[in-house]
Formats: C-alpha cells, sequence, structure tokens
C-alpha cells in the first residue's frame, strides 16, 4: 500500500468558488455568466414560481368548486359511552373530561353523541356542554340524568 492508494479526505464544505481570477483559473473573464443580460449582473433574482414569461401552471389549470373549510366549525366528538367512568350523580363538563384523560383540547367546542354500549348502563349524570345530539339528550333523561345546554 502507498500514500496514493490511501482515500482523501472528505470535507464538510467545499471551497468558495473564485471567478474573474484570469483565464487560467477556468473562470475568468465572464466569470462562467454568459455574455450580458440580466441574468450576468448582480442582485438578479426570480420570484417563485416564474415561469419565464410563460402562463404559469396555477393560472393555465381550470379551478372548479367551492371550499367553504375555513368557515367551519369544528366539534370533538363524544359518546355517552365515553361517560361510563364517571360515578353517579356527578357532574360532567369540559374541566372534568379533561381531568379523566378523555378531552385532550379544550378550545375546540365538544358535542355529546347517544352512542351508548349495551353492556355497560349509563349512571345518571349532571352533563354540561354546548352541543348535545336528540338521542343523547333523551338518553340522559331516561337514566335520571340533567342536561344543562351552554349559551
Amino acid at each position: 500500500m502507498n500514500l496514493v492508494d490511501s482515500k482523501t479526505i472528505t470535507h464538510k464544505r467545499l471551497k468558495r468558488k473564485r471567478v474573474g481570477r484570469g483565464r487560467g483559473s477556468g473562470c475568468g473573464k465572464t466569470c462562467s455568466k454568459g455574455h450580458g443580460g440580466a441574468n450576468s449582473r448582480s442582485g438578479t433574482e426570480t420570484r417563485l414560481l416564474f415561469e419565464g414569461g410563460q402562463m404559469p401552471l396555477f393560472r393555465r389549470i381550470p379551478k372548479r368548486g367551492f371550499d367553504n373549510k375555513r368557515f367551519q366549525k369544528k366539534y370533538q366528538a363524544i359518546n355517552l359511552a365515553d361517560l361510563a367512568g364517571f360515578e353517579e350523580g356527578a357532574t360532567v363538563d369540559v374541566q372534568s373530561l379533561k381531568d379523566k384523560g378523555i378531552l385532550k383540547n379544550t378550545k375546540i367546542e365538544i358535542k355529546i353523541l347517544g352512542k351508548v354500549h349495551n353492556d355497560k348502563p349509563l349512571n345518571a349524570l349532571t352533563v354540561v356542554a354546548k352541543h348535545f345530539s336528540k338521542s343523547a339528550i333523551s338518553k340522559i333523561q331516561e337514566a335520571g340524568g340533567k342536561v344543562t345546554i351552554l349559551s
């Protein structure tokens, strides 16, 4: 093995190309920028998605439909089956749901839905929320609980 056979050290950063240092360097005269024009001068930048004056792709393709997602109300759905862990006569509100670990985000409004598992009976609870489904209201009242709708 000779020194010639050993691998060269790979550098983390490449050396800066020094342009305009004579023809012998390979980057003299026009400094690898061609002859004249805007791109041979400093300070030239094109905006994002610029296609050289051609009609851009996002203007060429047809736009269809209407999207109403930014006005859409978002609710966190909580089923009555999730409330089976509460004791008889307990008050279920946003804070108690967060303490039990059922509710993750308190900034999004909640809606109580009426899905119940048949094997677990529903306790008589006082449920406080802004939104309820009709089936949830009827099932809570059948179990002897109270529904408080916040405004």
